[in-house]
């Protein structure tokens, strides 16, 4: 399997459906405020891996009562609310799928086409249920499981493997050595304009607003893009950085996501001034 998905990352093949389906998907979820919605920003977590603990967890309660007798009218009820709740689980994960990397969503296709199999199979599975051939409606649904384990498992790489819609700059605390860092003398700090400072080899960019001071690290949560050459722009009152990449925002006077694609915030280090020195160091 590491092999086969290592294969399907360099299926270059797959660039002309996939860059075609990115232009219609980001066509259609054109408006922000609904990219942002599906993308997770309210929550302040990507949306779609919560959103398809419905449709699997209805799809093995199913699984599970088919092995039962008389459970036909629960394994029927469940089969339908899984089916029902994966169609707006899909559109988060494309939603999500249209602002990766190429290499990404080439594995992402393929976790798709799985899934629309899952999708598939389950409809038929309930279509047949509703017209009494239950036998039938099991064994679909069983296969139908099967189909969306291997998307499961697909998605997982895609995760963990991949770094998909993970905060991809939190790593970089790990490289933070405890303690208070000095970064700059405050004197020097220009005013309101990205400065971008090291501490143990770690990228972070710092803002100076009057004697205000924010420090923040450089890296984008989304895919890693330099903040520190990013815009700043006053969003609803607040300072916010874009970034230069995808365009993820967040507020430099928190860290809190205000658009996507990220879905995560932005991790803002603790500071304070010694003898005209700003220092930080780890949350």
């Amino acid at each position: 399997m590491r092999a086969l998905l290592t294969k399907i990352e360099q299926a270059s093949g797959l660039d002309r459906f996939g860059d075609r389906l990115q232009s219609v998907v980001q066509g259609v979820l054109r408006p922000q405020r609904v990219r942002d919605l599906l993308h997770g920003v309210w929550l302040g977590h990507p949306l779609h891996p919560a959103m398809v603990q419905v449709p699997v967890g209805s799809w093995i309660s199913a699984a599970v009562l088919d092995l039962m007798p008389g459970q036909r009218r629960a394994a029927t009820t469940l089969t339908a609310v899984g089916t029902l709740s994966a169609v707006p689980a899909a559109v988060a994960g494309l939603n999500d799928w249209a602002a990766l990397a190429r290499d990404q969503r080439r594995v992402g296709l393929v976790h798709a086409a799985a899934n629309t199999v899952a999708l598939a199979l389950y409809g038929g599975s309930l279509a047949a249920r509703f017209t009494d051939r239950h036998n039938l409606g099991r064994t679909l649904g069983w296969l139908g499981l099967s189909a969306a384990s291997a998307g499961a498992y697909i998605g997982g790489h895609l995760a963990y493997k991949q770094g998909a819609q993970v905060n991809l700059s939190v790593a970089d605390l790990h490289l933070i050595s405890d303690g208070w860092h000095s970064i700059a003398e405050l004197a020097e700090l220009p005013q309101r304009e990205l400065v971008t400072r090291k501490v143990d080899d770690v990228s972070l960019i710092v803002y100076r607003h009057g004697d205000e001071v924010t420090v923040m690290l450089e890296r984008c949560p989304h895919q890693s893009g330099p903040l520190g050459e990013g815009e700043v722009r006053d969003i609803d009152g607040h300072v916010c950085v874009v970034c230069p990449w995808h365009g993820s925002t967040f507020r430099l006077n928190g860290g809190e996501v205000v658009h996507g694609p990220s879905p995560n915030d932005q991790q803002v280090l603790p500071t304070r001034i010694v003898n005209g020195v700003l220092e930080t160091r780890l949350p």
